[in-house]
């Protein structure tokens, strides 16, 4: 399993960007062809191949990683060629020299071996003329336009649906960890109970983590994409809501430690801690307001609700067993409290 793990995929890569693979691919070797019939247009399919990545962004990232990688090949090879002839030595030193040139200038690893392959490519199939060498870095230009336009043409990927759904997602499960962990304050808990309420809190930061890559992405799709100035704006609502979600997770996660450290079955008889558990609940359900507003279509905007943190809590002095917890439960609450206003304090 790990052997087919190491050039199989957890899913296929979307239909649409095998077809923009090939259309591209097909095209520069037609056009490269026709004009530059002396020879195979490789380097031109080649360049169309690459260039067509998942964002429009990739693409011209590719495109120059790419023209880069042949220029400099090309001109290794032509002067080793030029200098020493075609032999198999000559091969294998600009294969080495176009290594170390690339290291040499700090090159990415895909320009570094797209430098060797260059310089591979001229000395095994061209001669190793001037002329060749020119019409190869033009080939490698004309094949990655190509790729390129036709990325821009077929529908340009807009990668918003994976990011909306990640921070819906996250914001789901952070107001259900409030209602839980309001649960844990107004009733006595086993430890198998306190065992699975920490567990399940610290399964947020994962999705924190996925969340944040999802929107990167996100972001990458929209770089230069014709769509992306109108969905701009759902991007950042999006961005601003896991801005705010972040720092709930992280004290969400320190309340449910705490009341795993701490807790007793004396504890939900404390009036406190009755009022705290209420307001974890009206927090949930400003979690959830704030991913509704983050999710919804501007065209159809979701019916609003209140911010249920609104009225002031009013605390009597806890048993001197509990007043640490208590405490700390407040000052969390305090800190979820700003991030879930609409005009959070600086």
């Amino acid at each position: 399993m790990k052997l087919l793990a190491a050039f199989r995929a957890s899913r296929r890569q979307p239909w649409l960007q095998v077809a923009k693979s090939a259309i591209s691919t097909i095209l520069a070797w037609l056009v490269a062809g026709a004009l530059f019939p002396a020879h195979l247009p490789v380097f031109a399919a080649i360049a169309a191949l690459l260039v067509v990545q998942p964002s429009l962004n990739q693409s011209v990232a590719k495109a120059i990683e790419r023209s880069v990688g042949v220029v400099a090949g090309v001109v290794v090879a032509s002067a080793l060629a030029l200098a020493f002839g075609q032999t198999t030595w000559v091969i294998l030193v600009a294969i080495a020299a176009a290594l170390l040139i690339a290291w040499l200038l700090k090159m990415t690893t895909g320009t570094s071996n797209q430098v060797a392959i260059s310089a591979l490519l001229v000395l095994g199939l061209g001669a190793a003329t001037p002329s060749y060498a020119v019409d190869r870095v033009l080939e490698t230009i004309i094949g990655a336009v190509i790729g390129f336009l036709v990325n821009l043409a077929l529908v340009p990927p807009v990668a918003l649906l994976p990011a909306s759904r990640a921070v819906d997602g996250l914001g789901d499960e952070i107001a259900a960890s409030l209602e839980r962990l309001s649960g844990a304050l107004a009733a006595p808990q086993t430890p198998q109970q306190l065992e699975e309420l920490m567990i399940t809190a610290r399964l947020m930061r994962p999705m924190v983590v996925s969340a944040d890559a999802a929107l990167t992405a996100a972001a990458e799709s929209l770089t230069l994409n014709p769509r992306g100035r109108r969905r701009r704006d759902e991007l950042e609502r999006l961005e601003a809501t896991l801005r705010r979600f972040s720092p709930i997770v992280t004290q969400v996660i320190g309340m449910t430690r705490a009341v795993y450290d701490r807790h007793d079955d004396g504890l939900a008889a404390e009036p406190a801690v009755r009022a705290i558990a209420e307001q974890l609940r009206r927090a949930a359900h400003d979690v959830r307001r704030a991913t509704r507003r983050a999710v919804a279509d501007p065209a159809e905007p979701p019916t609003e609700s209140l911010p249920a943190l609104t009225a002031p809590l009013a605390i009597g002095v806890p048993a001197s067993e509990h007043w640490i917890l208590i405490g700390f439960l407040l000052e969390d609450l305090r800190r979820i409290h700003e991030a879930l206003s609409d005009d959070p304090a600086p």
